[in-house]
């Protein structure tokens, strides 16, 4: 590794530092080097926190936490393709077929928020000559997990232009943002191209020239239960891709679990998104306060609406509803941003329970939008400072009134 550090970053170093002839581009050399080797900058002064994992390392295990979601979500895209076409109908036929098919059609989406992103940050830290914010490891790979495969390219790069520059640069950068840079730029695809976003056509890949079969439907669960008409069993009328129901609730459930469904590429499969959240969880880096009060907030919901039963929505099961849309990736890798979520133990649980309750609520209330963790979040993450000031100032008034009996 030493020698490798030495051919690629010891030996052009001086072209980077001060009188160096590539002076002004020094915090994108820094970036690339710290990101492959530890930082050669050492304290000299004074007492100092040391510890084994920083920033980029902390970001890379949340990359790390997503690739499940990936993965599966590349095999789903692949084998909604075929299913709607009558070929691989089977879970496990044609897997090889349905991962390069995938492939295919995310890859790009992740490549393309990555060099959109990344480029503007590198940018934006050479004109301020800061260093670059390390932030955007992960938000580079969230954009394209929230979206639909078959978005344009060239909407996925305006929103992460979007994102980054108005959702974060014009705040400080990482760490000074109050919204998720992933989810502003879902917000604005959804407002600024809605039907690329929403409906029953831009779920399923389509290839020119290829027919689908007969009772083809391109609706995510989510759509299919707020068309369901009132006092239908929406487990016994929810449909795959190729319009074949699956036949109860608990084959519904069952399906909404493992993922294969139609729907944003990573956000469908609560299986690979538990396993990300397992590893979030036992590295320290998720906060499980948040994800245990947001399934609380939208467990609580779902029932309240189940009682109450006023339209077919309303009536779908709880649990069906936690694993339907971005419910559960919302609550893992949404809700949890460290930078935009509530920072006091207290105002976690608050955050939480009610980012999971406002998101049922949107999403059954909304007619235009079946969906509404995305939009419960980011209410939220404005909220979030909030919540934490009233913390902190209860938690002073209570130390003032124990300080005035200790006076006293």
């Amino acid at each position: 590794m030493k020698f490798l550090q030495d051919l690629m970053f010891n030996k052009i170093r001086p072209n980077f530092e001060k009188g160096g002839k590539f002076e002004k581009y020094y915090p994108a050399y820094e970036a690339m080097e710290t990101f492959a080797f530890t930082p050669p900058h050492a304290t000299h002064t004074g007492a100092h926190i040391r510890d084994a994992i920083d920033l980029k390392r902390t970001m890379f295990f949340v990359v790390i936490a997503l690739i499940p979601s990936l993965l599966f979500g590349m095999w789903n895209t692949g084998h909604q393709y075929y299913l709607s076409i009558g070929e691989f109908t089977g879970l496990a036929d044609g897997l090889v077929d349905k991962l390069i098919f995938g492939a295919i059609r995310v890859l790009p989406l992740v490549v393309v928020s990555y060099v959109v992103g990344l480029g503007i940050e590198f940018g934006i830290a050479v004109v301020k000559n800061h260093s670059v914010n390390e932030g955007y490891l992960v938000s580079g790979m969230l954009i394209p997990l929230v979206l639909p495969s078959e978005l344009p390219l060239w909407m996925a790069a305006v929103a992460t232009a979007f994102a980054v520059v108005i959702g974060k640069e014009v705040f400080g950068g990482t760490g000074m943002n109050i919204l998720n840079p992933a989810l502003t730029a879902r917000a604005f695809l959804f407002f600024a191209y809605p039907t690329k976003m929403s409906g029953n056509m831009v779920w399923i890949p389509q290839e020119t020239g290829m027919a689908t079969v007969d009772g083809y439907t391109g609706e995510t669960l989510l759509s299919q239960a707020y068309n369901s008409s009132a006092g239908s069993n929406f487990g016994d009328i929810a449909y795959n891709a190729a319009g074949q129901p699956f036949g109860s609730l608990a084959d519904t459930m069952w399906a909404s679990f493992w993922g294969w469904i139609p729907g944003s590429i990573g956000e469908t499969s609560v299986f690979a998104i538990l396993l990300g959240a397992a590893f979030l969880l036992y590295t320290g880096i998720g906060s499980w306060r948040i994800m245990l009060s947001f399934l609380v907030g939208g467990l609580s919901m779902s029932m309240l609406f189940n009682a109450w039963g006023a339209n077919a929505f309303m009536a779908v099961d709880p649990v069906q509803q936690l694993l339907m849309g971005g419910f559960m990736f919302g609550m893992v890798f949404m809700a949890t941003d460290p930078v935009s979520a509530a920072q006091t133990s207290t105002g976690k649980w608050i955050y939480g329970f009610f980012a999971g309750f406002l998101g049922i609520m949107i999403r059954v209330f909304n007619p235009a939008y079946p969906e509404g963790i995305m939009m419960g979040i980011l209410f939220m993450n404005v909220m979030a400072p909030l919540i934490d000031h009233y913390v902190v100032q209860a938690n002073i008034n209570r130390r003032m009134k124990r300080a005035k009996v200790a006076t006293a």
